[in-house]
């Protein structure tokens, strides 16, 4: 892959009022004009996303912000989707005009329990710094010494905030492996990956790729076949440590692959990875089994696709529901972002593998769930239930949990 993916990349996000200079600090710290920029309050309407390389990080994307106070019916609109943006953020900047200090850090000891709620950490930055004297400058920083004073007339306090933000992500960043956790070095996996109407033609999808990238970090040998030629793999190699499959070719290959070889799939292993609380989803099995003609479930899908008859989301799973009910459900979907703020109307929310948001946004919708006592679960853990291999699929997960509490 030439370029990190969005899910891969650290999210950053710009909040604050409007012509607090939100937009100004975007376009500087990145070096292009991004964000439209005006003295005209509320200029940002959507949410702006730009994915750059904050070196010597890494890969991160900022994501500029409509102004929190914004009014009128559209505003509303706005400050809502600002809000939404929170499921995704890694890390907050809360930009203060400092020409207006007093009412700017009221609003802003307001809003930071948004932060505290979803465990985001964040700086306080105060903008416009050259608008006002160096000794109120003095005083503020005394006052509010782990803040950022900065003006975008001033590349060198650009470069100091840009400093400072690398110092507290580094300080953030923990990194979990896919698989790598699972295995030894110099262990042996093999990938199925079937060949259909949902696969892209000419390359990996993300997730495979993701996959193969892990094994690599962790000096785990990976071999990748279709689940045609799986049969004749397993006899090529003389150790096998674990089979990756598809969750929609469950069936099939759980009938070639020996009981004594482990096998999970690429969607069970991102529930893992994302989200950090596998027990949870593995729970939200439990509500397939009460579901009646009453009960509400939402599909949510990250990634936009036209669908097919192959389809997972849309077609497989809501089938294999209704097979196990014998009764058409009442399901509805939701892709992309449009994940609900509210999950109470739901008795079940079902989710993507997730590859293509990063871990926060999976982890809060993980809490959201939890705090409201909906159940949720995961596209290849249904899968795995309906094929009556549950068990088998996160066997792998429950040994290494049992050896690192031993350690």
């Amino acid at each position: 892959m030439n370029k990190t993916p969005r899910g891969n990349r650290t999210h950053i996000g710009i909040y604050g009022k409007r012509n607090v200079g939100k937009s100004s600090l975007l376009n500087a710290i990145v070096g292009q004009e991004i964000a439209i920029v005006s003295n005209i309050k509320g200029t940002t309407t959507d949410p702006v996303n730009k994915t750059m390389e904050l070196l010597p990080y890494g890969p991160v994307v900022f994501i500029d912000t409509a102004g929190l106070d914004d009014a009128g019916t559209l505003g509303e609109l706005r400050v809502k989707k600002s809000l939404k943006t929170l499921q995704r953020t890694d890390f907050a900047m809360y930009v203060v005009d400092s020409t207006n200090v007093f009412e700017s850090i009221d609003d802003f000891n307001i809003f930071k329990a948004n932060f505290d709620k979803m465990n985001i950490p964040y700086l306080l930055v105060f903008n416009k710094i050259d608008m006002i004297s160096e000794t109120k400058v003095k005083e503020l920083e005394d006052e509010y010494k782990t803040a950022q004073f900065v003006t975008v007339n001033d590349m060198h306090k650009v470069i100091d905030l840009k400093e400072k933000l690398i110092e507290l992500l580094t300080l953030e960043k923990n990194e979990p492996a896919i698989v790598g956790d699972l295995l030894n070095y110099g262990d042996t996996v093999v990938m199925v990956i079937p060949i259909d109407s949902e696969a892209p033609k000419g390359r990996l999808i993300l997730p495979q790729v993701q996959m193969i990238r892990d094994c690599l970090d962790h000096g785990i040998k990976s071999y990748v076949v279709s689940d045609t030629e799986l049969e004749e793999a397993l006899k090529d190699l003389e150790k096998i440590d674990l089979v990756i499959t598809d969750s929609q070719a469950f069936k099939a290959v759980d009938k070639i692959v020996p009981d004594n070889i482990a096998l999970t799939s690429f969607s069970i292993l991102f529930a893992k990875y994302k989200s950090n609380d596998l027990d949870t989803l593995l729970d939200g099995i439990n509500a397939l089994r009460g579901l009646d003609e009453n009960s509400k479930i939402l599909i949510s899908e990250v990634c936009t696709h036209n669908t097919s008859h192959e389809d997972i989301g849309r077609v497989k799973i809501p089938a294999l529901i209704e097979k196990h009910l014998g009764f058409t459900p009442n399901i509805e979907f939701q892709m992309g972002h449009d994940f609900p703020l509210d999950v109470n109307p739901f008795d079940l929310i079902i989710h993507c593998g997730a590859c293509m948001v990063n871990a926060k946004t999976m982890k809060t919708r993980v809490q959201m769930c939890k705090e409201n006592q909906v159940a949720m679960t995961n596209y290849g853990l249904v899968m795995a239930y309906f094929t009556g291999i549950l068990e088998r699929s996160v066997e792998i997960i429950e040994k290494q949990r049992i050896k690192e509490k031993n350690i």
